[in-house]
């Protein structure tokens, strides 16, 4: 009941899929529960890439069969994941292009990743991460449309994996007192990482199982990459990580995962 619970609060955290009324009050809240729900991140990246992984197979089925329809599903299934998190972690990008983009000081880019305000540099970054995402999708839709529907699902999986991983290697440097992150922030227990990997790990070996034509070893590859450089990029530039770094992460990671699905299909 507890792994059930702690789930549950992740999904509740991390999108905007109601879990209210008389499930919210069963499910309950506290900060140790929020900090536990951490590991099931990945889980949630189950729950988000199924939804747009099906509706993606769906609209496949429907739309006429054309070179543009690839197009039409990546970018209708982009809106979703989108609607689905409520641009959860697309702000966190923003954020974090905003303070790192604006001010090579430390202390001013904490204060400018704090602000709800959209600049230049966050505007800059949604657009690229999301015209990257429905570009690489389309491609891999354009070759084989299961690519992009197994892919899909694989990288919101993966993409939600890596962060923790930035909680565990880094400490954060956010506004305790104001962060909602923090609870989350807490160093992950090689528990909550255990947990974690078995999502993840479960997730690959369903693709496997149901999609052997699809490649996930240079896509992992390109994913971890992505988080070994932002890592490095945060402690450089922060010594540490905000919740908004975690959200950017995840960004990166899932657009690095496209990428390498298409390079494996190229190679």
């Amino acid at each position: 009941m507890n792994f059930l619970r702690h789930y549950l609060l992740a999904v509740q955290f991390f999108t905007r899929i109601p879990v209210t009324g008389r499930l919210a009050g069963w499910v309950g809240f506290s900060p140790a529960m929020l900090r536990a729900s951490a590991a099931h991140f990945p889980g949630v990246g189950w729950l988000v890439g199924a939804l747009v992984a099906g509706l993606s197979a769906g609209l496949f089925a429907v739309l006429p069969d054309s070179p543009m329809t690839p197009l039409v599903v990546a970018v209708l299934g982009t809106v979703a994941s989108v609607l689905i998190t409520g641009a959860f972690h697309e702000d966190g990008l923003a954020d974090v292009a905003d303070g790192l983009g604006g001010s090579p000081e430390r202390a001013r880019a904490l204060v400018i990743m704090k602000d709800s305000r959209v600049g230049a540099f966050g505007a800059i970054a949604l657009v690229l991460v999301l015209l990257a995402k429905v570009a690489l999708l389309s491609l891999a839709g354009s070759v084989q449309p299961s690519l992009m529907v197994w892919g899909l699902f694989a990288g919101h999986v993966v993409s939600r994996s890596f962060p923790l991983l930035t909680i565990r290697t880094l400490v954060h440097v956010g506004d305790d007192a104001g962060s909602k992150s923090k609870p989350l922030a807490d160093q992950i227990g090689s528990a909550g990482l255990l947990v974690a990997a078995l999502w993840a790990a479960c997730a690959l070996a369903l693709v496997v199982r149901l999609a052997a034509d699809v490649p996930l070893g240079l896509p992992l590859v390109c994913a971890a990459l992505a988080w070994w450089w932002m890592r490095r990029w945060f402690q450089r530039r922060l010594q540490g990580f905000t919740g908004d770094c975690l959200g950017a992460t995840q960004q990166v990671c899932e657009v690095a995962f496209y990428l390498g699905l298409v390079l494996g299909l190229g190679l």
